[in-house]
């Protein structure tokens, strides 16, 4: 089984859309993903500081919009149902977004006016009090929840053995940096608050106020929840889940132990690509794992995809001037080396 994993807020990196938009169709779609989050993502993906992308509104459609350049390069969102054993897709917090557009629970216009609201509700909820993030690596799993616990801090993420993401006000988490658990050490996250915590509630009522108005489609792909790790396959849940997880807890440790129990053998994570990746290694031993960084990545990645699905379930990836097209009796959907 092979498994595709979108990465959260975070990692995010200054020129990140560079080498993609010069893809065939790229720039257009970037154009269009721009109209529909109100940001000019080619202006921001390419140019930008990496203090400007830091910004929570810029940097969540960002992030999508490079998850989703780099699926539509590799033929996905899928377009048929795929069976149980060959393809599940899970996101990390703002990549569940993009993993229901490729699970076909969203539209990418959908996700890119979703995910936009996200960004500039999730900003403004860390606006009015001084709140952070920063992750505890190593330790003892329960010596840092008693920890944290003492300190009124909240175990945003758990992200596999040995990570645990603490997140609450910038005067507790200076207390937990002065004393962390013993054996434990600390990277403060560029995010700009204390996100899927309690300070969170104003974003996830924004989302909530709005998402009656979409209409999401069933999924055609096994999808993992960052609640729980469960498999969901109700779209209306699916749904409310997305937005509920603003103000909730990301389990990816429990999305890890799923993929464990499913038998993922092999892993694509979508750009901007790595964290998911690292940990993938540490937590799914003997899984081949393909972080896509760059379009020098694709083909590596469409002949994992082609080992797993069939042609027939994918789109037509964007074809480019020196691609041979095929003849009218040819089906080439997705078998591109």
């Amino acid at each position: 089984m092979l498994a595709i994993l979108a990465p959260g807020q975070g990692a995010q990196t200054p020129g990140q859309l560079r080498a993609w938009r010069a893809l065939p169709g790229a720039e257009d779609r970037l154009r269009w993903f721009s109209a529909a989050a109100g940001i000019d993502l080619l202006d921001v993906g390419c140019e930008a500081p990496a203090e400007t992308i830091r910004d929570t509104a810029i940097a969540q459609p960002l992030i999508v919009a490079s998850g989703l350049i780099a699926a539509e390069q590799l033929g996905l969102p899928v377009t048929a149902p795929v069976g149980t054993a060959s393809l599940v897709l899970a996101g990390h917090s703002v990549g569940e977004i993009t993993a229901a557009v490729l699970t076909g629970v969203l539209s990418a216009e959908e996700a890119l006016v979703l995910v936009a609201l996200r960004g500039r509700a999730m900003a403004d909820a860390s606006a009015r009090a001084a709140t952070g993030m920063t992750a505890l690596l190593g330790g003892d799993a329960e010596a840092v929840a008693a920890r944290l616990a003492e300190l009124d801090l909240t175990a945003a993420n758990r992200n596999g053995a040995g990570q645990i993401v603490a997140a609450g006000t910038a005067a507790d988490l200076a207390r937990l940096a002065a004393e962390p658990p013993a054996g434990v050490r600390l990277r403060p996250l560029s995010v700009a608050g204390a996100f899927h915590t309690h300070h969170m509630a104003p974003a996830r009522d924004a989302l909530a106020a709005v998402a009656g108005g979409i209409r999401p489609a069933a999924p055609l792909v096994t999808t993992l929840s960052n609640a729980d790790g469960a498999r969901i396959d109700e779209p209306a849940e699916l749904l409310r889940r997305l937005v509920a997880q603003v103000a909730a807890p990301v389990r990816w440790d429990l999305c890890l132990a799923t993929l464990r129990e499913l038998g993922v053998s092999a892993v694509i994570e979508l750009p901007p690509a790595g964290t998911l990746a690292g940990i993938a290694r540490r937590e799914l031993p003997g899984t081949k794992i393909l972080p896509v960084k760059s379009p020098d990545d694709l083909p590596a990645a469409r002949e994992l995809i082609a080992e797993h699905l069939d042609a027939e379930v994918l789109r037509r990836p964007p074809a480019g001037p020196a691609q041979r097209r095929p003849a009218d009796d040819e089906t080439l959907v997705g078998a591109q080396a």
